[in-house]
């Protein structure tokens, strides 16, 4: 499935993909979709890679949605078992993934920036979801995720006008999680993906999945006591790494991890 489309970078642990469409805003295909797909299943297989960084080619998008022409063009053709983007579906990624947003992050392009576990932002960018003003639905998991991220009263105003949000705006609101100027973007998403290499995989991939987890549970009580039981939570007692963590830090050196 090679295709200049979607582009992708491995280095140092790290794992790139780019939407490679910038003279059309980034603006997806129906091909994207399983292009995406099939990126971010490399990323979840390989070991050796820890964090996921999604991007837009050039400085004028991240991503401005599903490309409508084509959309009409296709009949609006399905999705991959993933879902939108290849990652809007995919519960069982415990790796985490970050959106580097410089510009305009509108529609599908929202979606898949909300399905990431981060938002690293450009004061810049310009998030929304503008679907009900083409008689359309944000089904790609916008209205879920928005509503989940935010709150109900907070997500409702954009849900329903389609209004666009700015990056301040969105990080008042809950779902920017860095906000740096445009410049800084790249440096400040290098930074965290650093952090988290440095870190021990298999910790790291847990905080996401019983995070993700606990809010499937009923009461924080249910989340403290069952976390225990979690199969994750046993394959991290039982590692190397996690006597490795303690041992390295109690003989005043970097730890050396294993991912096992």
């Amino acid at each position: 499935m090679a295709s200049d489309l979607i582009l992708t970078q491995a280095d140092a642990g790290v794992f790139t993909i780019t939407l490679n469409r910038p003279d059309k805003l980034n603006a997806l295909l129906p091909e994207m979709h399983g292009l995406l797909e099939v990126a971010f299943d490399r990323f979840a297989a390989d070991e050796a890679l820890h964090v996921c960084v999604v991007k837009g080619a050039g400085e004028r998008a991240f991503c401005a949605g599903s490309d409508l022409a084509a959309f009409q063009a296709e009949g609006g053709a399905p999705y991959p078992k993933t879902g939108y983007a290849g990652l809007a579906q995919r519960y069982n990624l415990t790796k985490p993934v970050i959106a580097a947003v410089n510009g305009i992050c509108l529609g599908g392009g929202f979606e898949l920036a909300l399905a990431c576990d981060m938002i690293v932002a450009s004061d810049k960018a310009i998030f929304g979801l503008p679907e009900p003003k083409v008689g359309l639905i944000a089904i790609g998991g916008g209205v879920h995720r928005l509503v989940r991220q935010v709150g109900i009263k907070q997500a409702m105003g954009p849900l329903l006008t389609g209004r666009n949000i700015g990056a301040a705006e969105g990080k008042a609101m809950g779902f920017v999680s860095e906000l740096v100027a445009a410049a800084d973007v790249d440096a400040k998403v290098a930074e965290i993906c650093a952090a988290i290499v440095a870190n021990a995989p298999l910790a790291v991939r847990l905080s996401k999945e019983l995070a993700l987890w606990s809010l499937d549970q009923p009461t924080l009580a249910d989340a403290l006591e069952g976390q225990t039981e979690h199969p994750s939570f046993r394959r991290w007692r039982a590692s190397d790494d996690a006597v490795e963590g303690p041992r390295a830090f109690a003989e005043k050196r970097k730890p050396e991890w294993t991912g096992r």
